[in-house]
């Protein structure tokens, strides 16, 4: 395993170091150092935060990182937890993606998916197991993450699973990133590769991590490029394989789904059976389809959301809340409201408020100014959107 070490250009701190007490010390030789950025003012940073539970009262620890993770999954304490809770996080927004290096003991995560939620999160996440090992349980499989292997959960499907002590990258790659191609990512669900390609994209990511501080954010469409690029090549599936042409076909026809419905997303006509004749599918079989995201009627309410609440937090769109709410389906005030409130956790208007900290859409600077526990609900929720 390659050493890794962080030099974060986002941050005033001229060096933080993590020393742990209890079973998961971090040496000095671990230490996530964080250096000074050099003094070149023509070049804007990419946007680096940083968040560390060692700060805290020991009894807050856990909470907190509990707290940073409660817009994608759930962390539960492992049953040998003792006091202190280590967890440190360092986020990089790539725009249309956002990476992390995290350090962590051990616990417990279930997805967010089939329970009632606050954020309707689906992006995939793409994580490189750097010490440490995970398990997951999702509904048709286990997999095992160890050193060096790449995995690939759906945020938007259920699992559950358990860390050990570890360190690990963590790519958050939203569905729209590969417009066209989702189903290469689908067809890769819940597995964990430690294959020569697996190995290549893990080895682009740990260089990836260690360039950032010298880029710039002018570097951000030729890195978006290029990671999209290798992500395709080193992720998409074999075809030799029938049960995985068999999962292929099944995503393809998600693909085309979620593309039609985008596409007629203020079309009253849209429903299941104009989208059972557009996909020429059978009633059963569509149903089967959408299943893992609560139905078709509950996947189209979900998308006109979305968008509804992107027109919201537009400052360009001066339109009634009412007129937005019609034009995605909804001819009832109270009833959009009440909609809105349970996919997203707070009302319309106060998406149109400009001073409430946990609302989506703000300014990649002003994340500086919240807690550092809900930045990488915010960016998920940017990415979302």
């Amino acid at each position: 395993m390659l050493p890794l070490e962080l030099r974060s250009t986002g941050s005033s701190s001229s060096k933080a170091e993590l020393a742990v007490r209890g079973p998961f010390p971090i040496r000095t030789s671990d230490r996530i150092a964080v250096q000074p950025p050099s003094a070149r003012p023509e070049k804007k940073r990419i946007p680096t935060f940083e968040f560390s539970t060692l700060s805290l009262p020991p009894e807050e620890q856990f909470l907190a990182w509990r707290a940073s993770y409660a817009p994608m999954v759930d962390l539960t304490e492992p049953d040998d937890f003792s006091v202190d809770f280590a967890g440190e996080q360092v986020l990089w927004d790539l725009d249309n993606l956002v990476i992390s290096r995290v350090r962590t003991h051990g616990l417990g995560f279930a997805s967010l998916a089939g329970h009632v939620r606050r954020d309707p999160m689906d992006h995939w996440l793409i994580t490189v197991m750097l010490k440490g090992k995970s398990t997951t349980i999702a509904p048709t499989r286990m997999l095992e993450g160890r050193i060096g292997s790449v995995q690939i959960h759906p945020l938007g499907k259920v699992f559950e699973g358990q860390l050990t002590d570890c360190e690990m990258l963590q790519l958050f790659v939203p569905r729209d990133f590969f417009r066209g191609m989702a189903h290469v990512l689908d067809a890769a669900e819940f597995s964990a590769r430690d294959d020569g390609m697996a190995r290549f994209l893990a080895e682009y990511l740990i260089g990836l991590v260690r360039c950032l501080p010298s880029l710039d954010s002018g570097d951000l469409p030729r890195l978006v490029k290029a990671t999209r690029a290798m992500i395709l090549a080193c992720v998409a599936p074999s075809a030799d394989h029938f049960e995985q042409a068999g999962d292929m076909i099944a995503n393809v026809l998600l693909e085309r789904a979620r593309r039609f419905v985008q596409a007629n997303i203020i079309s009253r006509d849209l429903s299941a059976k104009v989208l059972q004749r557009e996909l020429g599918v059978s009633r059963s079989r569509l149903y089967r389809l959408f299943k893992p995201y609560g139905g078709v009627f509950r996947y189209i309410q979900h998308r006109r959301l979305l968008d509804a609440h992107a027109a919201l937090a537009d400052p360009n769109d001066s339109r009634r809340i009412l007129d937005i709410a019609e034009e995605y389906g909804f001819t009832d005030a109270p009833e959009f409201s009440r909609a809105f409130k349970r996919e997203f956790g707070y009302s319309p208007s106060e998406v149109r408020m400009a001073g409430k900290e946990n609302i989506s859409q703000r300014p990649v600077t002003d994340l500086e100014n919240i807690a550092a526990t809900d930045r990488l609900g915010v960016l998920l929720r940017r990415l979302q959107a």
